[in-house]
């Protein structure tokens, strides 16, 4: 495999289209066809489809990691190489909440010498940006390592059922019973999110169920509930009056996890660290 063949496939997954990978790489976008059918005759394996936009095979995928790898450790080589402190780039998937409370923390000591590129995702759904070379390091609440990465434990995000005072004096004045909760109003980040889903599962309901505020955004999220919106999974790092936790049997714990690619890569292992250490004062 050769480094122009690789670029070529990470141009044009990432652009949609050979002609956009073409104008990436300064090439026209014949040349990038045949870079790719090249590679594919060497490999024996199809690694794109040639669709609109351009998606990558199971075995391309594979490929595009390295691809991605290659370019990763090249870009750190050069900064750590270069006199005028030109920051090498981190790409890295997170959870909303995570990212809305104590990532960025996490973070700031190295945004001097190294920047970042966040990808925000659930935190059931970030190993698989890891998994398809998106990424090169996640946090993620999956614990088994993706093949080619290594994993080290964060801590825990503790979630409560809450609600506004008044909120829960209206729906559930008696407790939270599978009546009240299938009328009481529900808030939910996005159709990722199961934190709600799986407290109103321990009463026997459906998520269809009860009505739904959809809110895609961390604070914002926080905010509609804080609003009386309806209730919700909050996270302790989020907490503030008057909300209030309606069921101290609801409370969930999500286990997080920072996983990377297996590069000896300096940049990578000092956000690595810095996360941990981070993770540590705040998680449980």
């Amino acid at each position: 495999m050769e480094i122009e063949q690789l670029r070529a496939l990470r141009a044009v997954v990432d652009g949609g289209t050979f002609e956009a990978a073409a104008r990436a790489l300064h090439v026209t976008p014949s040349a990038v066809s045949q870079r790719i059918k090249s590679l594919e005759q060497s490999l024996g394996r199809t690694l794109v489809q040639r669709s609109k936009p351009v998606v990558a095979t199971q075995s391309g995928i594979a490929v595009l990691r390295l691809a991605r790898q290659i370019d990763t450790l090249t870009d750190q080589t050069r900064a750590e190489l270069s006199d005028d402190g030109v920051a090498a780039p981190i790409s890295i998937a997170v959870n909303a909440d995570s990212l809305a409370t104590w990532v960025l923390p996490a973070l700031a000591g190295l945004a001097g010498a190294t920047t970042f590129d966040l990808h925000r995702q659930d935190q059931d759904r970030t190993a698989q940006l890891l998994h398809d070379g998106v990424v090169s390091a996640a946090i993620t609440s999956v614990e088994d390592p993706v093949r080619g990465c290594t994993v080290r434990r964060l801590g825990a995000m503790r979630y409560r059922p809450s609600a506004t005072p008044d909120f829960i004096a209206r729906w559930f004045a008696a407790g939270p019973s599978a009546d009240a909760l299938r009328s009481a109003p529900v808030v939910v980040f996005d159709a990722d999110d199961r934190l709600q889903d799986n407290y109103l599962q321990r009463f026997g309901i459906e998520p269809h169920e009860p009505p739904r505020h959809l809110v895609p955004a961390s604070a914002d999220y926080a905010r509609a509930v804080d609003l009386g919106f309806g209730w919700g999974m909050i996270p302790d790092l989020q907490a503030r009056e008057p909300l209030t936790c309606f069921d101290d049997n609801g409370i969930e714990d999500v286990l997080l996890y920072w996983q990377q690619w297996s590069l000896s890569s300096p940049a990578l292992h000092r956000a690595a660290d810095a996360v941990a250490a981070h993770a540590s004062r705040v998680l449980l």
